[in-house]
């Protein structure tokens, strides 16, 4: 009777340590991907659940958003320019049995994607388009790599360069480049400048013939700024009346 009691106290003990060993847990961003007897059973998760032991295996994917940095490489653009380009992507699992099931190392895997991808868009695109145009390039580059890793189980999100390094001769070339854009649009301005007050100038000369009491007037103002300044300069000035009493003598003996 002890004996039978004990092989049942062993047995009970034996079926406890089975259940427990079979339990599992997976957080909230966790999944995983049950495999019986070597061939996909189920996803199960998150929470506490229950396994065969020795007979279910478990492989755990986190379904987060995840990054991948893309190391700076060596591009050449459509216009024959070589340049370094250092990107982020990121991505997330939306399908953990295809995670597991038809990539060997999804992460990697992606990552070559978008690694062959920057360099084929970036070889499309002319420097100044890479320089000016990133989000066209950046979206570019995500659509293709998602068609990719779509049969991977995996949904990527974004992909965005991070710096573009240049050659030291093509940095002085914009430099120079942006001084001469710069130098010509103070050209401009100033030109403008110059039409608008000899516009103004113009303006002003017609209202003075006009009205010669208006030229008086600026005279008197000249004198007022003149003795403003204090210093010894001094100013004669000749009356209007005069000068064109002298206009009309020349008129006279040019006709005789």
């Amino acid at each position: 009777m002890t004996f039978i009691s004990g092989l049942l106290i062993a047995g009970g003990l034996l079926v406890v340590f089975i259940f427990v060993s079979g339990l599992r847990i997976d957080q909230e961003y966790q999944r995983g991907v049950i495999f019986r007897l070597g061939r996909f059973h189920k996803v199960k998760g998150p929470g506490l659940y229950w396994i065969i032991p020795l007979i279910d295996t478990k492989q755990q994917v986190d379904i987060r958003t995840n990054t991948v940095d893309i190391e700076s490489q060596e591009t050449v653009t459509k216009d024959s320019v070589t340049i370094k380009v250092n990107a982020v992507m990121y991505y997330k699992i939306v399908n953990p049995e295809k995670a597991i099931i038809s990539v060997k190392d999804f992460r990697n895997a992606s990552y070559q994607a978008s690694l062959t991808a920057l360099r084929n868009i970036i070889g499309q695109h002319l420097l100044d388009e890479v320089l000016k145009d990133r989000d066209i390039i950046n979206n570019s580059i995500k659509n293709i790599v998602d068609q990719i890793t779509e049969s991977w189980g995996l949904k990527i999100e974004l992909v965005e360069m991070k710096d573009v390094e240049l050659p030291i001769n093509m940095q002085r070339a914009m430099a120079k480049e942006a001084e001469a854009v710069r130098e010509k649009r103070a050209r401009i301005i100033k030109a403008e400048a110059e039409l608008e007050a000899s516009l103004k100038l113009s303006q002003a000369a017609e209202e003075i013939a006009k009205n010669p009491s208006s030229l008086e007037l600026r005279r008197m103002q000249m004198i007022t700024e003149v003795g403003a300044e204090q210093n010894t300069t001094t100013i004669i000035l000749m009356p209007s009346e005069f000068v064109n009493m002298a206009k009309a003598i020349g008129d006279k003996l040019n006709v005789k």
